[in-house]
């Protein structure tokens, strides 16, 4: 009976796999598993644009294993994807279901920073069906004839736009072109950049392309909370926040490394024991932190948006924006870290007077903000907040390169002169802002690059 109770039958997929959904709790498709599932069994290329939550994982998994043919050991599938921390989460959802579904089943993770001789050795015993890991270590195994992909059925590039941006495409078009020329290519991807589309003009045959809506991705359940900082420390209102709420487990998101350090070193100086998890800890030590977290070990963690794409981390009460982040997507990625199957969630977020523009970006997404400030350890709403910052930003300092253009705009007034120096400072700053991330954006990728050489 449970068989028939379950939503996945709709899909016509094979009893066992049924019967190994709703034994790991998976009776109801979500919406993009439901758009896409039928796509994927009829053989078609596609490609989702899906955030973080939505379910896509199972998008794939589950038509990968059933059309996998358990008596054939070779590899028919192979999953990428950008970090190693998504890859091991992956895995862990991959090996839960194929247990269920065949103990047989073998399923292999490929990252960087394990033995890659040991693989190698491995693999010339016996090849994985399903093999899941990041781009640099699969295309090494490949290269080195240990990893045989000639007769893989399916392909999935999972977190696509964070692939690019990491500067793994390339490693990604090898291992495809190591594949069958009728391959079946999905794509999964938050957005969707240019630079990707010749990617996947090359390797999809017109794919079915679905777009699931940012509003289906932030649950109900989530409260969005706004906390003005003005002129206090941020590190004390951190500190305030975190120990005002006793969250069950609090996310606090940074948006670069540098800073993330900064906010763990305060929290751990001020006696709270705090987990880091960001790009320059190093692989084995972010294992252990993360298996460290999964055991409650920790309360607070303090992450960049690696974090945000690349691990799913149970019970989180409260997520913590120090910062808006600079890609506005990412605050989706980082809220959908709370709110799950159907618990209570809240996310606050810290922000300045100088980022009222990104604050309406985010309303224009449709988030719905609640204005609250801290008074006597306590949160209380705040009635206007609009006023209140409209006031602020008149008595707000003009950057010292945009004054002398404010003088001479003075001297020859015209009507609406005061609404172009308004435009012309909030140009200036927007280019700073695209500038400094630009030049994060390349150290990251620099490193990365560095590091899957190294790998």
């Amino acid at each position: 009976m449970a068989e028939i109770a379950n939503q996945f039958g709709q899909f016509n997929l094979k009893p066992e796999i049924i019967t190994a959904l709703t034994k790991i709790g998976f009776t109801q498709p979500t919406a993009v598993q439901a758009k896409l599932i039928p796509a994927v069994l009829q053989g078609k290329d596609v490609v989702g644009q899906s955030q973080t939550g939505s379910g896509k994982t199972h998008t794939f998994l589950i038509p990968i294993l059933n059309q996998l043919e358990q008596k054939k050991q070779y590899v028919q599938a192979v999953i990428t994807t950008p970090s190693r921390e998504l890859a091991a989460q992956i895995t862990k959802a991959a090996k839960t279901f194929a247990q269920q579904v065949n103990a047989d089943i073998t399923v292999a993770e490929y990252v960087g920073g394990t033995d890659k001789l040991r693989q190698i050795k491995q693999l010339e015993n016996s090849q994985p069906q399903l093999v899941i890991g990041t781009p640099g270590r699969i295309k090494d195994l490949v290269a080195s004839g240990a990893l045989k992909l000639h007769a893989v059925h399916t392909m999935v590039v999972d977190e696509a736009d964070m692939t690019l941006d990491m500067g793994f495409l390339n490693e990604v078009d090898y291992i495809a072109g190591a594949m069958p020329e009728d391959l079946q290519t999905l794509v999964f991807s938050a957005t969707m950049p240019e630079k990707l589309k010749p990617f996947l003009k090359k390797y999809m045959d017109n794919p079915r392309f679905e777009a699931i809506p940012v509003s289906t991705v932030i649950a109900d359940t989530i409260d969005n909370w706004l906390l003005a900082t003005k002129s206090k420390d941020k590190n004390d209102v951190i500190y305030q926040v975190l120990t005002t709420g006793n969250p069950y487990l609090a996310l606090v998101f940074a948006n670069t490394k540098e800073r993330a350090k900064e906010i763990a070193s305060n929290l751990r100086g001020r006696g709270l024991k705090v987990a880091e998890i960001h790009g320059d800890i190093e692989p084995r030590e972010r294992r252990r932190v993360m298996k460290a977290i999964q055991n409650l070990e920790f309360q607070y963690v303090v992450a960049t948006d690696l974090a945000a794409r690349g691990i799913d981390i149970e019970g989180v009460s409260h997520v913590i924006n120090d910062d808006i982040p600079a890609e506005l997507e990412f605050f989706v990625h980082r809220v959908g870290r709370t709110g799950r199957n159907g618990m209570p969630g809240l996310a606050i977020t810290l922000y300045g007077p100088d980022e009222e523009a990104e604050v309406a970006e985010l309303e224009a997404l449709g988030i719905d903000f609640k204005a609250m400030q801290l008074k006597n350890d306590e949160f209380v709403p705040v009635k206007d907040r609009r006023a209140r910052t409209q006031r602020v930003a008149t008595t707000k300092k003009l950057d010292p390169t945009m004054i002398g253009m404010v003088k001479k705009k003075k001297k020859t007034v015209k009507p609406g002169y005061k609404r172009r120096i308004k435009s012309a400072i909030q140009r200036k700053n927007q280019m700073d802002r695209r500038i400094s991330k630009r030049e994060e954006m390349r150290a990251v990728r620099k490193a990365n690059k560095k590091r899957g050489e190294s790998q």
